[in-house]
């Protein structure tokens, strides 16, 4: 199971950066409704926070695997991790993390690769590519979304996040919870605390 969360981040990624913009800058409703005003990009969702201080990723994205440390990465899957790395994600440079030779825990970072408008794309897709799309508390003023194609909290303990760099650029965490976590927390919230540490590491923070 985790060695296919990754395709499926990505893809969940791909759908939403070809989503069609929405009515007013509002999410499309979940009943079809039809956009009566093609001008609006995603970019202009009022729901999407704005990034005031934009952090650059060229440097970071040439080895995705540098966005944990091994200190980090053990704080959030336990002692004993493996590592794979992967420059030709289809949706961007991403590396997983996870316990060897178990279905759970794992956690990944994707680094999006394709035309972006932040974390607005995300919320141009709620009702339509994604289920679950909540905002969650900011991490230092840079905005954290939650979402998914599918809401598998509960029953999974699987969520993503989307962390905002900046107004045209996110980094895509997700992380699936160890089956004896599962109901015991929230996935969503044990992704942003992953997030946390990514962002200080891509800022330079360790």
């Amino acid at each position: 199971m985790r060695r296919t969360i990754l395709m499926l981040s990505a893809t969940a990624l791909t759908l939403a950066a070809c989503s069609t913009p929405t009515t007013n800058g509002t999410p499309t409703p979940t009943n079809g409704g039809a956009n009566t005003n093609p001008s609006n990009s995603a970019s202009q969702a009022p729901e999407a926070p704005k990034v005031s201080s934009p952090i650059e990723l060229a440097q970071i994205k040439q080895t995705p695997c540098k966005a944990l440390t091994d200190a980090q990465a053990k704080q959030i899957l336990g002692p004993t991790i493996e590592t794979v790395e992967r420059l030709d994600s289809s949706a961007g440079p991403a590396c997983m993390w996870s316990v060897p030779s178990t279905a759970q825990p794992s956690v990944n970072v994707i680094f999006s690769n394709l035309p972006d408008s932040g974390t607005a794309k995300f919320y141009a897709a709620k009702g339509t590519t994604y289920e679950l799309l909540e905002p969650l508390a900011p991490i230092d003023g840079y905005p954290v979304t939650a979402y998914d194609t599918k809401d598998e909290r509960a029953s999974e303990g699987r969520c993503s996040v989307a962390l905002g760099t900046s107004d045209t650029q996110t980094i895509s965490i997700s992380l699936e919870q160890s089956e004896a976590n599962i109901g015991q927390k929230d996935p969503c919230d044990a992704a942003r605390e992953a997030a946390i540490r990514v962002l200080a590491t891509v800022r330079g923070g360790n």
